[in-house]
């Protein structure tokens, strides 16, 4: 009876969190409110900086942008974060099987964990704005049009992947059950406060690899399912550390590369 309970919470837990990654993307597909479709900003470009720019302008209200921001990442970072909540609710259900309050307890963590990157999609818009206004990303296609910009950004995100700080926090994201074991606890107000430590490390961990979205598009979908891809094998892969150290270099050559040709 019990392990019916168990495999009934883990199958609507992950159907819903399947269902919030869909709808996040669907809605940035369709163009997230900025007037134009996402398809139509996707390009298959290395040096996103060398095509001819696109005359015209996105809708560029706070609102509108945050949002956009925002639901991105959600359809690009709930699904790595997906193994700690499925824990944390096969957890609080195995030690309560008849309790209440398990569902809340593990929303309250996924609402913490993404009123992290609400915060860091608020910075992310106020970053693209001020790039526009500078004349450093295309106003309609939402990528860079400086080489030293894409170059900057490339260079800064593959040193970051070789630091102490980048292998800390991918710890953090990596082990589910450490985590759990040591910020654990029961209840809405304790899940809540789980869901932004853990989005903390995950900004600590992804927040220049998002960063990346500056150089190729914004809008791409080309880049943000790449980018979706390169986080989910870095905190699943057994081998991700060393992917990530491997990626790493990589993103310091493209950096080089971006300067020469």
């Amino acid at each position: 009876m019990i392990e019916a309970v168990l495999r009934r919470e883990r199958a609507v837990t992950a159907a819903a969190l399947a269902a919030l990654v869909l709808l996040a993307w669907a809605y940035v597909a369709q163009g997230a409110g900025m007037g134009m479709s996402a398809w139509q900003m996707t390009r298959l470009s290395l040096f996103p900086h060398r095509q001819a720019e696109v005359a015209g302008a996105m809708a560029d209200a706070w609102p509108i942008l945050i949002a956009m921001w925002w639901v991105m990442m959600i359809g690009m970072m709930t699904p790595s974060a997906a193994p700690l909540v499925l824990l944390h609710a096969r957890v609080l259900r195995a030690h309560a099987p008849v309790g209440r309050g398990v569902g809340a307890a593990t929303a309250a963590l996924l609402a913490g964990y993404l009123c992290v990157w609400l915060a860091f999609s608020v910075a992310a818009a106020g970053l693209q704005k001020a790039l526009q206004a500078l004349g450093l990303l295309s106003g309609m296609m939402l990528w860079s049009r400086s080489a030293w910009l894409s170059a900057a950004v490339l260079g800064l995100a593959g040193l970051y992947q070789l630091t102490s700080a980048k292998r800390a926090c991918l710890a953090r994201c990596r082990s589910p059950v450490g985590f759990l074991t040591r910020h654990g606890g029961s209840g809405p107000g304790a899940g809540f406060v789980l869901g932004l430590r853990h989005g903390a490390y995950c900004v600590g961990c992804c927040g220049l690899l998002m960063a990346l979205l500056f150089v190729g598009g914004v809008m791409n979908l080309v880049w943000i399912a790449a980018l979706t891809a390169v986080v989910l094998l870095e905190k699943l892969l057994p081998a991700g550390v060393a992917f990530g150290r491997w990626l790493g270099g990589l993103l310091l050559l493209w950096a080089l590369a971006t300067l020469i040709v």
